[in-house]
């Protein structure tokens, strides 16, 4: 078994392979508020299947965290924070919870990738996981994030 590559590390090979890459990745991070849940996304992500994900923006006013912009090159981390790929953020846009659409849905590729299933699961995770006491509210601003896998190609 091999030793778990350092996110540093893991960035100078990949801009070995890929030198147009930026200097430095703009972030590291993982999908979801669980390793199960960073796992399981992240093989959504490396299968091709995943190409959109949704922050509430409620959540970042909570936490103070960096908003996305589009061009961020970002290290996708599995569940035990290894770096196992790259992203970069192709779109943005806020929109109320329940006006996020199908196509949306369909792009983060979880369950049937309907947007009734996209509605339940988001609904449950804010009700679970907020950042912010406001939790979860029908018209909650939503952050629809769209990226394209760079590495593993």
């Amino acid at each position: 078994m091999t030793e778990p590559v350092s996110i540093a590390e893991f960035w100078r090979l990949r801009r070995a392979e890929l030198p147009h890459l930026p200097e430095e990745p703009t972030e590291a991070w993982a999908f979801g508020a669980t390793p199960a849940h960073a796992d399981g996304l992240l093989a959504l992500v490396l299968a091709g299947v995943k190409t959109g994900t949704a922050s509430s923006m409620w959540d970042y006013e909570a936490t103070g965290d960096r908003m996305p912009e589009v061009g961020d090159v970002s290290v996708i981390l599995d569940g035990a924070g290894a770096p196992r790929a790259v992203i970069e953020t192709t779109d943005l846009r806020v929109v109320p919870f329940d006006q996020v659409d199908a196509e949306h849905a369909h792009a983060e590729g979880e369950g049937d990738r309907t947007l009734a299933h996209w509605r339940a699961v988001h609904e449950r995770f804010w009700r679970e996981h907020s950042e912010n006491p406001r939790g979860y509210e029908p018209d909650m601003p939503v952050l629809c994030e769209r990226f394209r896998l760079v590495y593993p190609r």
